[in-house]
């Protein structure tokens, strides 16, 4: 099964997509901070990585920007609901595979996770 992580420090955020990740056949982990995520074993693990870029402490471009600087790293889906297109431009050209605007339906999510190469 294949494993996704969402990051997120909105609880409901976390529990809606892993619910909606579920669904989908997917399995995923959710963490409420970027360091707990790049403190975890999952980061070597994970197919693609579901980050919002406004959390508490570390801030999803720093998450992105470690992620890229890793070998092997995992297709990164940056998530917002501040998506402004300076925005959109900077995570894009850090690395990011794709921009999902909050809230997003699960068809754009679907899109993203198949730009990861993650058949659902």
């Amino acid at each position: 099964m294949v494993l996704i992580c969402v990051v997120d420090d909105d609880v409901s955020m976390r529990s809606s997509l892993g619910n909606l990740l579920k669904s989908l056949g997917c399995q995923s982990v959710g963490f409420a901070s970027g360091e707990a995520f790049l403190a975890s074993s999952e980061v070597s693990q994970a197919a693609c990585v579901l980050l919002d870029l406004r959390m508490q402490g570390m801030q999803g471009l720093d998450v992105l920007r470690h992620l890229r600087a890793s070998d092997p790293h995992p297709p990164v889906v940056c998530m917002s609901a501040h998506g402004d297109q300076q925005t959109v431009s900077r995570v894009m050209v850090a690395g990011a595979l794709a921009f999902l605007a909050k809230p997003f339906c699960e068809e754009q999510l679907i899109d993203a996770l198949e730009l990861a190469g993650i058949v659902i």
